[in-house]
Parts: structure tokens; C-alpha cells; sequence
């Protein structure tokens, strides 16, 4: 667009005018302080009616999980040691391998060999998370062991959910994981609380004067959570137990800055499937304060008597995305169900085949 400048978009690409060198020469050491100068931090952006904004797209991808692993001992680590656990995760290596070109030499695949899927598409973050400048060995902060504190029944049913996850031969649907029928997000994705995943670990949050709505990118679940003026008027709120719901039955209120989301009455399938495990009996109750700009600290706490021999806390934060998320679309209008149990029937078929006829146990 040739001759379309003016002095000020000139003076931008050329340079200024030799009439303004002098001022220029004058301006720029003060211009070099404020470069040098220590940036100041963004203000929180409020509504209109004067609560921190939660909206936006948010993360909570990382390497950091609920329950600490039992090569790490206690709640925090250095940097040095992050980097260097962060450098052999399994799932990041899997990732960088996928990423490398092909052997174009590999030739083709032998008669009955596997292929699995790639690896690349995992997004299970490349750092831990570092929570008040210290890097957290899980979110689980109370117990100080970092782990949920099952109960008899809790261990079983930890045991049952990944029996359930790794079944290959489901009579019917009900057999599948709850994730693997795209009813809710898997690792409690969705929550309550709200968990990072292997990939789609984003949120987009929507807040308005009287309620939240959190989309969850993983199996695009949503929670729609009204906000009622205090915490009496909010637990007066929930529905009955008869319409237990996906992720529960949840109400906020807000506490100064923080806004405080009760949840009761998860899911049966769901509180039975975890990973975090919730009977009739459970509450969760999740804190979302807007820490700054780019992060939300994110804490809950669980109870729950059945599952579990003592309350505990968790903390995480959540970084904000440039952008919006998707949607995620589960099975792909849920066509794969079929396949799943079609797939379950026809190796049931070769299997009736391969035994032979009048055998004995």
C-alpha cells in the first residue's frame, strides 16, 4: 500500500525525522531504566459487579498428579530434580519418539503383527507444576504422605477401576469404563475435583453474575454451577439425591476473592469408576481464587467416609490459553460403541474355534 504512511508510521519503520535526533538521543536512557525495570504485575481482571474474572481458557496440564509416586519423597522438590524426573517421564519420552520421521527402510508390517497407535498426539505436559515457587511431587497435599487415604472398601474399588479400564471382552456396555462410552472425560477430567489428563487437560470457564460454567475439553463434558449470595443459601440449593448427575450436583458461593463450589451426589457408576471414589456420602468441596492474570489457584478437598478414613486436600493451579477450546468429539457420534463389542464377539468366535471339540477342563 505504497503512500498510504503518515509521519508516525514512518517515523516507526525509518526511524525519526533529524529534527527530533536530539529529543530521541535524550529519550533513550530513560527508555533503558524502564526496560530494565522489574515488571510490574498485571491486575487481576474483575467483573462487573467486583469479582475476580474466571473466565478465559485455562490448563492444568502437567506432569504432577493427584497421588505422589513412591520414588518421590515429600511434598516438594527442587529444580534440578524436576528437570531431570521431568527429562525421563515415560509418557514425554513416548512423545518425542513419535515425533522423529519414519525409517522410510522399515519396510511393511509382518502377517499378524500389532500396530499400536502413535504417541504423539499425548499432551501429558513437560514440566512439573510449581505452585508458590516450589515444584510439587503431587497435588495431594494433606495427608502429607500425598496419597488418598483409602479405606478397605476405597482399595477394592481402585482395584475394580483398573480391571475395568484394561477389559477387552465387555458383554455389553455397562461392562466399559464410563470414559470408554464417552458418558464423562477419563481421570476425572471433568470432575469434581478437576484432574490433568494424558492430553486434553484444558478448560474454557464462563462466569456470569449467577452461575459458572466450566466446558471441559476431555470427552467435552459440561458443568453448569449457579452461584447463590452465601453458603447457606447455596447447600439449601442442591437438588435431590434422586437426580444424581455426571459430576455431581454442585452450587457455589463466593468467599472475598474465592469462589467456593460445593459438590454432592456424583454419579454412582462415576464415584464407584475414580479415581477419585464418592458414595452417597461424599462432598467435595473445590476453591477457585484468581491469583493473578495468567493463573487460577485451584485447591479441593474430599470427604467422604466410605472411601475414605480421613478428609484431604489437594492443590493445583491453572494457567491461562491463548484461544478457546474446541470440541471434542467422543467416538465420533458414538460409532465406535459397536466396533467395541463387535470386536469383543468375533474374538470370542476364534477363540470357540481354536478349542477343540470334546475337551475336558
Amino acid at each position: 500500500m505504497a503512500g498510504t504512511y503518515g509521519a508516525r508510521e514512518a517515523e516507526l519503520c525509518y526511524g525519526p525525522a533529524p529534527m527530533k535526533t536530539f529529543a530521541a538521543a535524550l529519550l533513550a536512557p530513560l527508555l533503558a531504566l524502564a526496560l530494565a525495570a522489574p515488571a510490574v504485575a498485571q491486575p487481576v481482571p474483575k467483573t462487573r459487579d467486583g469479582h475476580p474474572d474466571l473466565s478465559g481458557a485455562w490448563s492444568n496440564v502437567s506432569l504432577t498428579k493427584l497421588e505422589r509416586p513412591g520414588n518421590l519423597k515429600g511434598p516438594t522438590m527442587t529444580e534440578a530434580e524436576a528437570t531431570a524426573l521431568a527429562a525421563n517421564d515415560p509418557l514425554r519420552r513416548a512423545a518425542e519418539a513419535d515425533r522423529k520421521p519414519s525409517d522410510p527402510n522399515a519396510g511393511a508390517l509382518a502377517p499378524g503383527g500389532a500396530l499400536g497407535h502413535d504417541a504423539v498426539f499425548l499432551d501429558g505436559g513437560e514440566t512439573y507444576a510449581k505452585i508458590r515457587g516450589e515444584y510439587r511431587t503431587a497435588w495431594i497435599v494433606d495427608p502429607a504422605d500425598g496419597r488418598m487415604p483409602l479405606t478397605e472398601l476405597g482399595q477394592r474399588r481402585k482395584r475394580e477401576a483398573a480391571a475395568m479400564s484394561n477389559r477387552m471382552d465387555p458383554a455389553g456396555p455397562e461392562d466399559l469404563a464410563p470414559n470408554d462410552r464417552c458418558l464423562i472425560g477419563s481421570r476425572n477430567s471433568g470432575g469434581p475435583g478437576m484432574l490433568n489428563n494424558i492430553y486434553n487437560s484444558n478448560y474454557q470457564f464462563l462466569l456470569t453474575r449467577d452461575a459458572l460454567v466450566v466446558i471441559v475439553e476431555m470427552g467435552f463434558g459440561v458443568r453448569i454451577i449457579p452461584i447463590h449470595a452465601d453458603r447457606a443459601a447455596a447447600q439449601a440449593a442442591h437438588q435431590p439425591a434422586t437426580l444424581a448427575r455426571w459430576m455431581g450436583d454442585s452450587t457455589a458461593w463466593w468467599e472475598g476473592p474465592t469462589l467456593v463450589v460445593e459438590t454432592v451426589d456424583v454419579r454412582d457408576e462415576q464415584g464407584r469408576f475414580g479415581p477419585i471414589f464418592l458414595s452417597e456420602k461424599g462432598r467435595v468441596t473445590e476453591r477457585l481464587t484468581r491469583s493473578s492474570k495468567d493463573e487460577i489457584a485451584y485447591e479441593f478437598s474430599v470427604e467422604d467416609p466410605v472411601h475414605y478414613t480421613r478428609p484431604w486436600r489437594a492443590e493445583m493451579v491453572m494457567t491461562a490459553l491463548p484461544g478457546r477450546i474446541y470440541e471434542y468429539a467422543c467416538h465420533e457420534g458414538n460409532y465406535a460403541l459397536p466396533g467395541i463389542l463387535g470386536g469383543a464377539r468375533a474374538a470370542e468366535a476364534e477363540a470357540t474355534k481354536a478349542t477343540p471339540s470334546g475337551g475336558g477342563r
